[in-house]
């Protein structure tokens, strides 16, 4: 019997792949949990369609991310800290901070898309990759400046 996935089944196959199971199977175990639904010629198109449209849907995204890219490319980000003898930081400079800079500038990067391996505890140049899509990846040069000393 042929079915069309719902979900991904271990072993057999994943959500929305047509694949030939035996009759059994698919009437005691797939159709029963809603793990799949029957190959007929109308659930057979209706999947191409859905195929289509999610696959239009994803272009646009990647689309999105890659001008969001070519943008957060080119740009340089100054964070002025707090800095003691020899560079050093008086705290760090972490994810959540690059990402409410970003956000100020007017972009919206959530701080779990900055993969920061450790928080930056140096004045100078940093180079710090974005992750916008799980595709699509961007180096961003972060400037870590003195603040400026009020009197």
């Amino acid at each position: 019997m042929k079915v069309i996935l719902a979900a991904d089944v271990h072993h057999l196959g994943r959500m929305g792949d047509l694949v030939e199971v035996a009759n059994g199977y698919a009437r005691n175990f797939l159709l029963p949990k809603n793990l799949a639904t029957t190959a007929t010629l109308k659930n057979v198109r209706a999947l191409e369609h859905q195929k289509r449209v999610i696959s239009d849907q994803i272009r646009k995204e990647v689309r999105s991310a890659e001008g969001l890219a070519s943008k957060l490319g080119g740009l340089t980000l100054s964070l002025e800290a707090t800095v003691g003898e020899e560079g050093k930081l008086f705290g760090s400079i972490s994810s959540k901070d690059i990402s409410e800079a970003l956000a100020a500038q007017g972009f919206e990067i959530e701080k779990r898309q900055v993969l920061l391996e450790k928080p930056i505890k140096e004045a100078g140049a940093h180079h710090v990759s974005i992750k916008i899509r799980h595709d699509v990846n961007v180096e961003l040069k972060i400037d870590v400046v003195a603040k400026a000393e009020e009197q």
